[in-house]
């Protein structure tokens, strides 16, 4: 009978016993390596935010075309427009989420400034359970009662909601020549069946600045000056304007091909281990 070397004989037993006092710590590391690679997968998963996703061209505006999209740098609104030169009129649909599933969502003109004190608004919100625009003239803070004539000229008013989201229609004529418009937008709460004071978050506070309506739909005026309210002047400078579109739309289609990135890495990773 075959008896294997004394050396081989200690390799076996030294091999053996490693592999029993070694394989309870390899199959520890192994359910927390396991463990590990499906949060990362969680987590980067979530990072992906339906608000980030969403791009200019994503959204549905029911099937109306638009000559320009601003994705707007706060409060994950966005706008569609398009400028007639010839007429002045500026159509546009604007989007947003409000902060609750019956708040309301605006947009405004402000003839001096982008701060809402002073706006010419359209707000949207929710009621029985279909959304309606009003007029508002914003002349405090607190939303006073909507009023059925703006500083401006406004028609093809309407509105409609899509998956927790109001987009405002309407068609506004603006002063002749006009290349540029301190544009002022927002959402809040509605509290007992009307609109309540918005939130003084940081991003509620931000948004608002001038959209360069020059060169967007054909021969413009070459001087840059927001749009007054009719019969009025308007003094001082404005904000630098928005042509269409905005540093952070790029930096979120970035940031979105990136965790899309990690993503597929993990899942990659964790079908090779086959976890």
């Amino acid at each position: 009978m075959y008896t294997p070397p004394l050396y081989f004989q200690k390799a076996h037993h030294t091999n053996l016993y490693l592999s029993l006092s070694l394989s309870p710590k390899l199959k520890s590391m192994a359910t927390i390596a396991k463990s590990g690679i499906w949060v990362l997968v969680v987590v980067v998963g979530l990072m992906v935010s339906p608000s980030e996703s969403q791009t200019c061209s994503s959204l549905n505006v029911t099937n109306k075309i638009f000559s320009n999209c601003s994705a707007l740098p706060y409060l994950g609104a966005y706008l569609h427009w398009t400028y007639n030169a010839s007429n002045s009129t500026l159509s546009i649909a604007f989007t947003a989420k409000p902060p609750q599933a019956d708040g309301w969502v605006a947009w405004a003109i402000n003839p001096t400034s982008t701060k809402m004190s002073g706006s010419q608004a359209l707000l949207a919100y929710k009621s029985n359970g279909t959304p309606t625009v009003n007029k508002y003239n914003i002349s405090t803070y607190a939303l006073a009662s909507p009023v059925t004539k703006l500083s401006y000229e406004v028609s093809d008013l309407s509105s409609v909601e899509s998956n927790g989201a109001i987009t405002i229609f309407a068609k506004w004529k603006l002063p002749d020549k006009t290349v540029t418009i301190n544009q002022v937008w927002q959402v809040g709460p509605v509290m007992n069946g009307s609109p309540g004071i918005h939130a003084k978050a940081n991003d509620n506070l931000k948004s608002g600045q001038a959209l360069q309506l020059a060169g967007s739909g054909g021969p413009t005026s070459p001087t840059a000056s927001p749009a007054p309210g009719p019969g009025n002047s308007v003094p001082g400078s404005s904000p630098a304007p928005s042509n269409g579109s905005t540093p952070q739309s790029s930096t979120s289609r970035i940031i979105v091909g990136f965790n899309m990135g990690l993503l597929f890495s993990f899942v990659s990773v964790a079908s090779l281990m086959g976890l």
